[in-house]
């Protein structure tokens, strides 16, 4: 029931962004979930691989380029769902931000942590 939740609260915070920013568009309710799926899988699939692979590069950035990692896999998956569109690789950069403040935002508000587990 939680994991439901959790992808309800990610596909509102990934409706939200069109109003925050007009350089990402979401049809409609049904591509934010489903982008709000892919998200998740490519979250949870591939951006380990690329952290992993990056690991010099983000250590001497000092985990600055987890940002661009998280950009490009954002703008990825604009590119993968029908419905959901980022004009561009700043636009991403901004959006992926904005994108994880909404859902932690709502995710504090909403998953109340009773603290059994």
């Amino acid at each position: 029931m939680r994991l439901l939740l959790t992808w309800l609260i990610n596909a509102a915070a990934l409706f939200a962004l069109p109003f925050l920013m007009s350089s990402v568009t979401v049809n409609n309710v049904g591509a934010a979930l489903i982008a709000a799926l892919v998200l998740g899988l490519v979250n949870t699939l591939v951006r380990p691989v690329l952290v992993l692979l990056t690991l010099p590069v983000t250590m001497v950035s000092l985990g600055l380029f987890l940002l661009v990692i998280n950009a490009l896999l954002f703008w990825g998956v604009a590119h993968m769902v029908e419905g959901f569109h980022v004009e561009g690789f700043w636009s991403a950069f901004l959006a992926a931000i904005l994108y994880s403040i909404i859902s932690w935002a709502l995710s504090t508000l909403l998953l109340k942590d009773n603290g059994n587990r």
